[in-house]
């Protein structure tokens, strides 16, 4: 009697959840191949096409994980496991993630952005996000950058795509926009002579396009002329400053003054 209930507890019970088990470590096993497989593709795929490193290494782990977890559920629901209140519960779950995190998903979102349209790369010096520097690294939820006096700025990729950006390295070339003022009493056709001299003798001043040399306002202390060269980008600020100081030399040499506001106040004397 003991043999006959034993072999039916085996026929009924062992056997069939046996055979469960083993088909559910096989899709298991045989599904984390495919996955790495599908993964590997993927990758090689998206290198092949010049995608950045950062977003080839963030959004494969997402779909090994997203896949592994399908894996999971199929060998799961082999074992006769009700995975459909599972799926909601992980749905749930995601959902209620997602909504503490949303200040963060909003800058994965805007990384992912970045990294795709590429408004700049690393070593471009841009303002953007509040703040001005060299770009160091763009991860997926922030960008670090190095300001000019060799701070480390690390700015959230949301506040970055959600402003406007100015990058100053994308182009090869830059106008130098200046703006330097004589007295009402000065010649001004000596000022712009000795404008024209200063600018035609340095050779980071490009000859196309032309640099622009102009009285551009009669201000209320002083006749402003505009000087507007053009430089390769990485002379801009060399150009700028050398530029300055030579004017403030040359107008002193000539005689020509370079007025400050000023303002007078007359006293009337009562009786």
């Amino acid at each position: 009697m003991d043999n006959i209930d034993m072999s039916s507890l085996i026929d009924v019970y062992v056997i069939p959840w046996g055979i469960k088990i083993v088909l559910a470590l096989a899709i298991f096993y045989i599904g984390r191949m495919v996955v790495s497989s599908v993964v590997s593709v993927v990758r090689k795929l998206m290198r092949s096409r010049g995608t950045d490193e950062i977003l080839v290494s963030f959004l494969t782990s997402i779909l090994r994980w997203v896949l592994l977890l399908f894996v999971i559920i199929a060998a799961l629901s082999q074992l006769g496991i009700n995975t459909t209140s599972l799926v909601a519960l992980l749905g749930a779950a995601g959902l209620a993630i997602g909504l503490s995190l949303q200040s963060s998903l909003s800058n994965f979102a805007s990384g992912v952005m970045l990294i795709i349209f590429r408004p700049f790369t690393k070593g471009d010096f841009v303002e953007a996000g509040g703040a001005t520097g060299v770009v160091d690294k763009i991860s997926i939820f922030t960008t670090t950058m190095t300001s000019t006096d060799n701070k480390e700025i690390i700015v959230p990729n949301g506040a970055i795509l959600g402003n406007n950006i100015t990058n100053y390295s994308a182009r090869p070339t830059r106008r130098v926009d200046m703006v330097f003022g004589i007295s009402y009493d000065d010649d001004i056709r000596k000022a712009k002579q000795l404008l024209e001299e200063i600018i035609a003798a340095d050779e980071r001043v490009l000859a196309d396009p032309a640099p622009v040399i102009a009285l551009g306002e009669l201000a209320d202390s002083s006749v402003n002329f505009l000087v507007r060269p053009w430089a390769k980008s990485e002379d801009y600020w060399g150009l700028l400053w050398d530029t300055t100081e030579k004017v403030k030399l040359k107008f002193d040499e000539a005689g020509i003054s370079i007025p400050y506001p000023q303002m007078d106040v007359h006293f009337d004397k009562g009786e």
